[in-house]
């Protein structure tokens, strides 16, 4: 069995609906993973915001534009009326229910009901129109067997358990339609996955069912070997290893969140990146597999800030970097990246929230100084020692633009480097010439 997520953009209207069940009506059986109509979840979120500032009549005004919305896109997705007359009362039954939140206390709990509606919507919008193409689809809601436990870590038995238990009982299907990023929390609340969202359900779930082969669509023909908005005749990558596309989207490739594919990772299940609007193209695939002696792509993450703390103390300290470390773990700040001296640390931080108060702690340790507006460049390939060469070609590609920082063999799979943001473009289009134009 094969399981294919789709994402906003592909059921983005109801034609892009009927383009995506021609991709999934052939002789394999699936699980079909779908995201909410584009501009949906937005929409959600802005109901949400006003909902908590107790403006109804902004709430409502959203709520009301989004379901004219989906009228619109009910008669354009169905032939018959019987089946349009379904497709109306599922719209109005689920705007009804996001309507009662303006007449109710609000917290997160709604919240998170509310932000659900998307998924809940496009799955039985789209199981509605393969019945109506005599299609044999059954609909699996994912609060049904998708849970978070205490932590808000996916609880993989129950998952496992508990999807078995409802395709089981639907056995004679070909297609099981469910949703994305949706879950429920330890205590049976409707909750969402968060990080990853809909990629990472799909991950989730072909992993519990061992399934042949994820699917990943989406509107670009898989990971390219650089960011196309900046770098002209880019090209996506044929393979790539699970390692190098964990390193390509923690560093800013944005078709694929970082944790999405572990699941699948850890059950050596491939997955494939492919494009919804050029379904013939090759895409990318992800497996165990790793290409030798190459450099496979490069990207950047924006909205990087550099921390550097000088202090005689470190040296021929111990323990120095244990204290400065357990201040970003008291923040809940993950750190990006580190380089050290005798007399000091640089680290990098994507979340300044609590920047302000991470200085004033490290100033007991030292003189702190603060760069912001960075970007950290990443070079993703076979970058084992024994490798010569790749290194003096990644910066010798840089040597007009300044680099803050440097880490290499941290992994084997990246070089990092920390420029100014004005630096980007060309800093990307010059790798590019080094690495994949020569």
């Amino acid at each position: 069995m094969r399981v294919l997520k789709f994402g906003g953009t592909s059921v983005g209207s109801a034609e892009r609906m009927k383009e995506v069940a021609s991709l999934i009506t052939d002789e394999h059986r699936k699980v079909v993973v779908l995201s909410a109509m584009s501009g949906t979840t937005n929409s959600l979120v802005d109901i949400t915001s006003y909902l908590y500032k107790k403006n109804h009549d902004g709430a409502t005004e959203v709520i009301s534009q989004l379901e004219k919305k989906y009228e619109a896109e009910v008669d354009a997705l169905y032939a018959s009326e019987e089946f349009k007359t379904k497709g109306f009362e599922l719209i109005k039954t689920h705007f009804e229910y996001i309507k009662s939140f303006t007449k109710d206390v609000f917290t997160v709990f709604e919240e998170k009901a509310i932000l659900a509606q998307g998924e809940l919507l496009s799955t039985a919008m789209f199981h509605f129109y393969l019945q109506e193409q005599g299609v044999k689809s059954v609909l699996l809601p994912a609060l049904d067997f998708m849970r978070i436990d205490k932590n808000s870590e996916p609880d993989k038995e129950y998952i496992r358990e508990n999807l078995a238990n409802v395709i089981a009982d639907n056995e004679g299907a070909d297609i099981y339609i469910t949703q994305g990023f949706i879950c429920r929390n330890a205590f049976g609340e409707i909750d969402n996955l968060q990080r990853g969202g809909s990629d990472y359900s799909a991950s989730l779930i072909g992993a519990a069912i061992k399934a042949d082969e994820i699917q990943i669509w989406t509107d670009i023909d898989g990971m390219h070997n650089n960011d196309p908005r900046f770098v002209e005749k880019t090209h996506s990558i044929s393979d790539l290893s699970f390692d190098e596309a964990a390193e390509l989207a923690y560093f800013g490739a944005k078709i694929l969140h970082p944790t999405s594919v572990l699941p699948a990772k850890l059950e050596n299940i491939p997955v494939r990146l492919l494009n919804t609007m050029e379904p013939k193209a090759q895409g990318t695939l992800i497996s165990s597999n790793h290409e030798k002696k190459r450099i496979a792509a490069v990207a950047a993450k924006d909205g990087i800030t550099a921390i550097k703390i000088k202090s005689g103390r470190m040296l021929l300290a111990y323990g120095f970097l244990r204290k400065v470390f357990e201040i970003f773990e008291s923040y809940k700040t993950p750190i990006d990246m580190i380089s050290t001296s005798e007399v000091g640390v640089s680290v990098t931080i994507d979340d300044d929230t609590h920047l302000n108060d991470i200085v004033d702690d490290l100033r007991n340790f030292g003189t702190v100084d603060i760069d912001t507006d960075q970007v950290i460049v990443c070079v993703v390939g076979d970058l084992v020692p024994a490798n010569v060469g790749y290194a003096n070609q990644v910066l010798g590609a840089l040597k007009d633009i300044p680099v803050r920082m440097i880490s290499y063999g941290g992994s084997n799979y990246n070089i990092s480097l920390l420029i100014n943001a004005s630096d980007k473009k060309k800093a990307l289009n010059a790798l590019s010439n080094n690495l994949f134009n020569e």
